[in-house]
């Protein structure tokens, strides 16, 4: 009889989002009569921008034509969407990434998780908390944690905690640590990282021969020209850091996929010998054996996010949903509540009222007004005590939402 993967079974209550849908669906199903708006999981409401519809159309037209069909196309991603990228993405920021440093993929979810496959299993790995829950997931699926504790922490990582006792950013750690997951703007705090954060962080990493997993998903929402976009901003990043980018929410790919990881060459690892091993070759390897790539169609659709008009309307975009954030946190301030995020991020981090527990917070909220949010312990210990709203939404059902929590919910 086949044997299992052991390591799935120390995972807590399933995912986060999954459990969630669980308490949705159990509440609609007791109140058929209830219009229920979801403001809990990061998915885009605005369909995709003309000038990228237009690309995918005539992608299609050429998938049509025996002169001009594509069939399997290269595993790293085609050259014209990987060349935009380094062009309008990094080049401008003085980030010295080059075309074939870059990986196309069918989403950042999916390569934070699958990066684990070229990293060995003695690492002593490091993320913030609260934390975006497929980090900490994914090592427990590949066997490096313990078995959770009672605050749902697992032995073997090292939890940095961030709240707002520490404008959620927190110290770098005490003791080494090999890997580091670090994402920012942050999911699910809406919090930034300064220059000289992020300064810090590659300063340790070059002191530590630590490596920096830098999940830079919402860099489109950064609005201070202070904040870097990039980890490779930082003087020296190239030779610690692995930086992981989307399209999903910038240009609405969230049900079309496509995203990108920069693995430059000069990032290393170690072998048992001790021996320095580049990733870039490692994690080539990886996606050539077990991806077969992003369509031609969608690769078109993402390389028309740079075109001039493209870039306009994604902007357009963006800023929709920034909006959306002011007003959810502007509408919850007014209400008396501790309000983080939603300037730089397309999230509004709460504190939940009286000392309420995250998920007796969720209940309420659903019960009293009929919205969905996402409970902040479910993204870490430290997470307790505070809640989640998404921006990503119709202007429509975000007004209705507020008017209900201003109406209905009893504080």
């Amino acid at each position: 009889m086949a044997t299992i993967n052991e390591h799935y079974l120390k995972l807590k209550a399933g995912y986060l989002f999954p459990e969630i849908a669980r308490r949705v669906n159990a509440f609609a199903q007791q109140h058929a009569e209830a219009k229920i708006i979801k403001l809990g999981i990061g998915d885009v409401t605005e369909p995709l921008p003309p000038a990228i519809v237009k690309a995918m159309h005539s992608a299609v037209d050429e998938m049509a034509n025996r002169e001009t069909f594509h069939g399997y196309g290269p595993e790293q991603g085609y050259a014209f969407l990987r060349e935009k990228i380094v062009e309008h993405d990094y080049k401008p920021r003085g980030c010295a990434v080059e075309a074939d440093e870059v990986f196309v993929s069918d989403g950042s979810k999916c390569d934070t998780a699958n990066i684990l496959d070229i990293l060995g299993p003695g690492n002593t790995i490091a993320m913030t908390d609260p934390v975006y829950p497929v980090y900490v997931d994914t090592n427990v699926m590949a066997g490096h944690t313990g078995v959770a504790n009672e605050r749902g922490e697992y032995g073997g990582l090292v939890y940095l905690s961030a709240t707002a006792e520490n404008d959620f950013t927190p110290d770098l750690p005490t003791k080494k640590i090999d890997v580091v997951y670090l994402c920012y703007p942050n999911n699910p705090t809406g919090a930034v990282a300064s220059k000289d954060t992020l300064t810090r962080w590659v300063r340790y990493a070059q002191e530590h021969g630590a490596l920096i997993l830098f999940d830079a998903a919402y860099e489109a929402f950064i609005t201070d020209a202070a904040i870097p976009h990039s980890i490779y901003e930082i003087d020296g990043a190239r030779d610690v850091a692995i930086e992981f980018r989307s399209f999903s929410k910038n240009a609405g790919f969230t049900g079309t996929r496509c995203a990108y990881t920069v693995v430059p060459k000069s990032v290393t690892g170690v072998d048992g010998s001790g021996q320095a091993v580049a990733l870039h070759k490692l994690w080539s390897r990886r996606q050539s054996t077990k991806f077969n790539g992003v369509s031609y169609i969608v690769q078109r659709g993402a390389e028309a996010v740079y075109s001039d008009a493209g870039r306009k309307q994604t902007r357009e975009l963006v800023s929709f949903y920034l909006a959306n954030a002011k007003i959810v946190r502007d509408t919850l301030s007014s209400l008396g509540f501790d309000v983080y995020g939603g300037v730089n991020a397309p999230y509004v981090w709460l504190k939940t009222p009286g000392g309420m527990s995250s998920w007796t917070f969720f209940d309420k909220l659903l019960g009293e007004t009929h919205i969905v949010g996402t409970p902040g312990s479910g993204f870490g210990a430290s997470g307790e005590g505070y809640f989640r709203i998404s921006a990503f939404n119709s202007r429509a059902n975000i007004d209705e939402a507020m008017t209900r929590i201003k109406g209905k919910l009893k504080l």
